[in-house]
Order: C-alpha cells, then structure tokens, then sequence
C-alpha cells in the first residue's frame, strides 16, 4: 500500500479551513477539507482542472 503525501493549498494560508491535495499512484487525485479530513473526495486531474479553470473565471457573486 502506498502512502498519500498531503499537501496544503497554498490559497488557504495559516488559517484553520484549509484545502489539502494529493495525487494518488494511480493518476488520481484527492482532496479534504482540515474540519472533516476523513472526507476524501476523488477526482482526476482533467476534472481538477475543468472545475479550477471554471472557478478562476466565474463572475457570479455567490
């Protein structure tokens, strides 16, 4: 079994909601949220991508 490195988003600084991510070996990636780390979401780097990209553009105020 092989272990997951954690890395912090650099996006959440020194606060306590913090955004980790970690690629997994087998191409995917995972990411929890510091308040509830045993939830792990699963996804792969394309969606990642497609939804950081949709995010970074996104003018709706909400």
């Amino acid at each position: 079994m092989h272990s997951i490195h954690w890395q912090k988003s650099t996006y959440s600084g020194d606060s306590s909601n913090c955004v980790y991510i970690a690629a997994a070996p087998e191409g995917t990636v995972h990411l929890r949220e510091s308040d509830d780390p045993e939830t792990i979401l699963t996804t792969t780097p394309a969606a990642l991508g497609s939804l950081i990209r949709t995010l970074k553009t996104s003018t709706d105020p909400r």
